[in-house]
């Protein structure tokens, strides 16, 4: 056993070596230290962990808001003018920045567990005020200029909440062992106190959080409604070009129950499908038009519009990175799409009886049809053919005339209002974004006979939150990946929910229990077992983890000379036995 020592002692000089070096850049053994962290070093440590916390927050935000992703960028083309995908350099750099940090505090929580002073090198203090600074101004500009964006915290939290509440406390029951060996090795009894009372309000927080957790897929399995309609939100997006024929083909390949358009107006009258204000994103106007790409698109006449090509565009951008897995024949056909007609669609879904509902958009007061748009699109629907019963309605504007002109019209709200006040405007229906509906709303609205439809619904968790709140459909740019939900992500019952964290609690607080009595088991048996006389210098020493490295080193001495003189063994030996090194702290001891 005597034999190995030297190697054990090598291998955690080594260890300490890389603790010490990449934290603190100290890799010389005379340069750590068992000494009290300095206030100026634990205000960095502070620093640390804020940081890391603002980063935790930040990092979740957008990986939930990917469901979003595509707003965000059509809202920076709307911006800037040009079109790219702004995630990927947030997304890179978070990744980065989290990482770093994290690791940072990994090698800060070992310093504490084998007793280190606490001595951030001055390169990771540039490093963690470049994270807070850059993460702060991240927080202000979505706070200024997406602040709505926000809402998909909540609503994400009533998805992973449950899982958020179980890693945490696994996390924080971890930390037992360091805060156990923290309490078991400290020498004043205030230090202990403060540590502990601590320790067990963060731990009892997370056992009574479960009473401030809400999810709709928290319940009776029996009173799950069923599975919501997918509406393609300008078609099937990912697949083909947005607003084209090809795009609502694939929509409705995917089963889709209805087709939703943007529309606007033609300069000669004809209502086309058109999401920007001008063609430059979508369309080649650029080369047919050079003195015109800025121009709003309802200035162009249909048969202008008709000749732009509405595809290349998609090939070019990969605005969903879905190009690359088309075959030859499906990247040509995505090539030779043209912008499409309010008609072409009406007849398509008529033919599929699919429901149609259009966002129309007002020409400027200078166009020709500015006080005609209204007669236009009503016209253009009464000719497709398509029965009224399937076009949801959502202009506000002359609502009473056109419940005269169109009666059978499913007249639809995009604005959140009481369920009475719609009703006394004849409105059957409504058309939100997903964050203005919680799940009272809902529920509300389905007692009141109103349809609730919420967009724009991409990702899976969000679908299967608003299933569980009872939403009758939603309208999804990703009808190809919802297809694939067949039934809730997760549903459990309030009873089975509650015996999982009845027992996560128990298990844990029976963990926590465990470590404590283990470090002080294992501190009391340390103690014992290196006593071999009752020499005073191996009382003080068993105690004096918290003194001062010369205390320390001073006491050290007298032990060994202390246990040569008893004839126990060399000194050399007595050295290696005890851990002792002249060079472990930060100064040497002669």
């Amino acid at each position: 056993m005597v034999k190995h020592q030297p190697l054990q002692v090598y291998e955690r000089q080594l260890c300490l070596s890389c603790l010490t070096g990449i934290y603190g850049c100290r890799w010389k053994r005379y340069q750590r230290s068992h000494d009290d962290t300095t206030k100026w070093e634990f205000l960095w440590s502070v620093i640390l962990f804020f940081t890391f916390s603002l980063l935790l927050v930040w990092f979740y935000f957008w990986w939930e808001a990917h469901n979003d992703y595509n707003e965000f960028n059509w809202f920076l083309y709307n911006r800037s003018g040009e079109w790219s995908d702004g995630t990927i350099p947030i997304l890179a750099s978070t990744a980065a920045g989290f990482t770093y940090i994290a690791f940072l505090m990994i090698l800060a929580l070992c310093h504490i567990a084998v007793g280190q002073q606490l001595n951030l090198h001055w390169l990771h203090k540039i490093g963690v005020s470049a994270a807070l600074l850059t993460t702060a101004i991240g927080f202000i500009s979505v706070n200024q200029t997406w602040g709505e964006e926000w809402a998909v915290i909540p609503i994400s939290l009533q998805a992973t909440g449950p899982f958020l509440h179980l890693g945490a406390l696994v996390a924080v029951t971890a930390l037992a062992w360091l805060v156990a060996g923290q309490v078991a090795r400290a020498e004043k009894t205030r230090f202990q106190v403060v540590v502990l009372l601590l320790y067990l309000s963060v731990l009892l927080g997370l056992y009574l959080v479960p009473l401030s957790i809400t999810s709709p897929c928290i319940m009776d399995h029996t009173h799950l409604t069923p599975r919501p309609d997918i509406i393609g939100h300008q078609g099937a997006p990912m697949l083909a070009p947005e607003n084209t024929v090809l795009s609502f083909q694939r929509a409705l390949q995917m089963n889709v129950s209805g087709l939703e358009a943007d529309v606007a107006i033609s300069f000669d009258g004809v209502p086309f499908l058109m999401r920007d204000r001008d063609l430059r994103r979508t369309t080649d106007v650029g080369k047919l038009f050079p003195d015109r790409q800025r121009e709003d698109a309802s200035f162009f006449n249909w048969t202008d519009l008709h000749s732009l090509n509405a595809g290349q565009w998609f090939l070019k951008d990969d605005p969903f990175w879905t190009v690359r897995s088309m075959s030859q024949r499906e990247v040509r056909l995505v090539g030779n799409q043209s912008v499409c007609s309010l008609e072409q669609l009406l007849r398509l879904a008529s033919s599929q009886n699919r429901t149609v509902v259009f966002n129309l958009r007002r020409p400027p007061p200078e166009h020709p049809r500015y006080h005609s748009w209204i007669n236009d699109t009503l016209e253009v629907v009464r000719l497709s053919g398509i029965p009224q019963h399937l076009v949801m309605w959502t202009p506000d504007w002359d609502r009473g005339q056109v419940r005269l002109v169109a009666p059978g019209l499913q007249q639809t709200s995009v604005v959140k209002r009481p369920p009475q006040a719609l009703h006394q405007q004849g409105i059957s229906r409504l058309l939100l974004r997903y964050s203005q509906a919680n799940p009272h709303d809902i529920r509300e609205f389905s007692r009141s006979n109103l349809s609730v439809t919420l967009y724009t619904v991409n990702e899976p968790w969000l679908f299967s939150v608003l299933w569980c709140s009872g939403v009758s459909s939603v309208s999804s740019e990703a009808p190809n990946i919802l297809k694939k939900v067949p039934y809730p992500i997760w549903l459990m019952s309030p009873d089975e929910y509650c015996l999982i964290w009845v027992a996560a609690d128990v298990i844990s607080f029976t963990v926590v229990i465990g470590i404590f009595v283990f470090q002080n088991y294992h501190m009391i048996r340390w103690r014992m077992s290196g006593m071999r006389s009752y020499n005073p210098e191996q009382i003080m020493l068993s105690a004096a983890v918290r003194r001062s490295s010369r205390d320390v080193n001073i006491m050290k001495e007298k032990l060994i000379f202390s246990e040569v003189s008893h004839g126990v063994g060399s000194a050399e030996d007595l050295y290696m036995e005890n851990g002792c090194d002249y060079y472990d702290n930060e100064g040497i001891s002669h």
